[in-house]
């Protein structure tokens, strides 16, 4: 597909077709770079994201239970 630049102010711009914006699944925001002669546009993609889905925290052994308990009445010394 061939698209031609515009000018836009003191620099110039493309229009990306929404279905191409949407097979990409854009936000707001585009990461931006250079390789080489070639302009990459990407998605930005967020750190860490999707770590805790499908997390359960009834799933979690409680590690308390696995102390040993203080049976003494003494106040401890910091």
């Amino acid at each position: 597909m061939r698209i031609h630049l515009r000018k836009v102010g003191n620099s110039q711009g493309i229009i990306i077709p929404a279905a191409l914006l949407e097979a990409c699944d854009f936000g707001e925001e585009i990461e931006l770079r250079i390789e080489g002669k070639s302009l990459v546009i990407e998605a930005v993609k967020s750190p860490r994201s999707g770590w805790f889905d499908g997390y359960l925290p009834s799933a979690d052994e409680d590690v308390w239970e696995t102390l040993p308990v203080d049976e003494s009445i003494e106040e401890w010394q910091w």
